[in-house]
């Protein structure tokens, strides 16, 4: 796995248990789960979660390359696996929230798209829309899969979730930002804390001087 995703994976371990999304509540009656899907999610859910720590506790340990490469084959495999059987549930049933299926198997659903390839992520996107639209998942979810496109497609983020770390000078920084400065409108209006309380020490101006920087170490970074 590129050590560039490792500042964000502690973020999304059972992040969607925070206070907060704009969309929080859901009237959950686990009696009328579909209990076969919701199982099988549920241990989608906690393997891609179960892996994704091993990474972060091995680097966190000094672990060796040959570790973590084990460990990032580890990912994915199971993030193939997960993939095949997400995709086939979404095709033939939807989306399904909390009300559902639970919140581990809902949330499992997201996480798997959410790893998934740029093109697996922008076909379902629409899906992840309508499902916010509809309170069967977190806005904040939604914010985050839109951010991780944009990303990956070398545009700016609307709500400044993706970051990096540069390899050779060790920095942290975060992905070049759209409208920097209604960045935190946009951030509340999808439930997502100001970004001075996502990222320590924030703050536009260092931001701004830091771009160029940024901008010379993605582009290092694809090469």
């Amino acid at each position: 796995m590129d050590k560039k995703i490792i500042l964000l994976l502690a973020s999304y371990i059972l992040g969607f248990s925070n206070s907060y999304a704009q969309v929080t509540s859901f009237n959950i009656d686990s009696t009328k789960f579909k209990k076969e899907v919701a199982l099988e999610l549920d241990s989608i859910f906690f393997k891609d979660q179960e892996y994704r720590k091993q990474y972060i506790q091995l680097t966190r340990n000094g672990a060796d390359k040959n570790e973590l490469a084990i460990a990032s084959n580890n990912i994915r495999i199971a993030d193939s696996l997960n993939l095949i059987t997400v995709t086939k549930i979404l095709d033939h049933d939807g989306w399904m929230g909390p009300q559902d299926i639970g919140m581990f198997a809902s949330q499992g659903l997201f996480l798997v798209i959410q790893h998934a390839n740029l093109t697996i992520q922008e076909k379902y996107l629409p899906i992840v829309e309508e499902a916010e639209k509809n309170g069967k998942t977190f806005s904040s979810n939604l914010a985050i899969l839109k951010d991780r496109i944009a990303v990956r497609k070398g545009q700016e983020q609307p709500y400044g979730s993706q970051g990096f770390t540069d390899k050779k000078t060790k920095k942290n920084f975060i992905y070049p930002i759209m409208d920097i400065h209604n960045l935190d409108k946009r951030r509340a209006a999808m439930g997502l804390p100001p970004m001075v309380e996502y990222v320590p020490g924030w703050n536009i101006e260092k931001y701004n001087t830091d771009l160029p920087e940024i901008k010379e170490a993605i582009k290092i970074m694809k090469q």
